[in-house]
């Protein structure tokens, strides 16, 4: 019994020290894949668009987190990373695209010849033919040379050498404006590739696998926002309509990765105020456009960056110009305990209503 209770606090000791371990230096992982895709038809209105088979090429460059922050033993130690992608869609209407997307990439299964694993990730991409009602009024998918993307990917990596490993993998990368301008109804590219990861370390020395969890776990808070975004109506009105929004949310940590939240927000698009005076007979009275909804949400949270998902309804909405619901995909970062910044898309079944720039506290 004694041998066993001093064998616990021995192991026990031990975990101890190697959570307080200094992490070491994060290896660099460089790679060069080559990509093949297709234009999902995801909508009627681009199915014209759909008759090549577009091929890219990208520029890889990431991080093994060793455990340098608590939250890299909480995900068993993903890897942090930048993709600079080349696509040529092989159609004079789209031309070519170019993107940079950060990125944090799970795995699932890791030793020191394989690495399975999943990438998410979102940023910038430059569409050299965009929309234009006189030169390419054929491009229904894009409207504007800047555009988001955002990348998902399931990807396989085989050591071949000590340093050298082969990568395959299966994923989606998407590109649209969010409807800052129209038509807006994006590309999605199903992508599959090939290439090479160059490894400076494998396998790699992880510390603090079991950092204790934040002292916030089981606490409430309160969250005060507003945000901006701009739209535009269609393709004949150029106008960059004003879209504003008032958020309050109340949020418990309750777990290592996650805070849930619940709150009410308003809206005003000014957009829907041109689309009534458009439409509506002189006399008539005109509803209200601004509109108020209530949302229950998850964050899944990275030190002070966090995947937010929201699903919302409206619950005052005199003006009937969208579905009753909405959904909201964005990144949100702390730049202190304080102040946060976030990026959101905004989107009614499926379509990008509106890019939201937020601003708030944390209470």
């Amino acid at each position: 019994m004694k041998l066993g209770l001093m064998a616990g606090l021995l192991v026990g000791k031990v975990a101890v020290a190697r959570a307080q371990e200094a992490a070491p230096p994060m290896p660099l992982v460089v790679g060069a894949y080559a990509q093949s895709s297709f234009i999902m038809a995801h909508t009627p209105a681009i199915r014209h668009l759909v008759n090549s088979h577009p091929t890219g090429f990208e520029i890889n460059l990431q991080r093994q987190t060793t455990g340098g922050a608590d939250w890299h033993g909480w995900y068993k130690f993903p890897k942090l990373g930048l993709a600079l992608v080349y696509y040529d869609f092989h159609n004079p209407t789209l031309g070519y695209a170019f993107a940079a997307s950060p990125y944090i990439s799970k795995t699932f299964s890791r030793n020191a010849r394989h690495d399975l694993s999943f990438r998410l990730g979102a940023g910038l991409a430059y569409l050299t033919n965009p929309y234009d009602q006189q030169t390419n009024h054929k491009n229904s998918i894009a409207s504007s040379a800047i555009n988001a993307t955002l990348q998902m990917r399931l990807e396989y990596d085989r050591a071949i050498t000590p340093h050298l490993g082969l990568l395959v993998g299966l994923g989606l990368n998407h590109y649209s404006n969010g409807a800052t301008s129209r038509p807006n109804f994006g590309v999605n590219l199903p992508t599959l590739l090939l290439g090479l990861n160059y490894h400076q370390q494998r396998p790699t020395t992880f510390v603090n696998t079991f950092a204790a969890a934040p002292t916030e776990v089981g606490h409430n808070f309160v969250n005060l926002s507003t945000s901006i975004g701009f739209v535009q109506r269609n393709a004949g009105d150029h106008t960059k309509y004003l879209v504003n929004s008032v958020t309050a949310a109340v949020g418990r940590r309750v777990n290592r990765k996650s805070n849930l939240l619940l709150g009410v927000e308003g809206f005003y698009d000014r957009s829907l105020t041109a689309n009534l005076n458009d439409t509506t007979r002189a006399g008539v009275t005109k509803p209200d456009v601004k509109k108020a909804g209530v949302f229950v949400g998850h964050e899944l949270l990275f030190g002070r960056l966090a995947f937010v998902s929201h699903l919302g309804f409206y619950v005052y909405a005199p003006y009937k110009s969208s579905t009753p619901y909405y959904e909201r995909l964005g990144l949100k970062y702390h730049f202190t305990d304080l102040l946060f910044g976030a990026v959101d898309l905004k989107i009614h079944r499926g379509a990008a209503d509106v890019i939201e720039f937020k601003a708030g506290v944390k209470l």
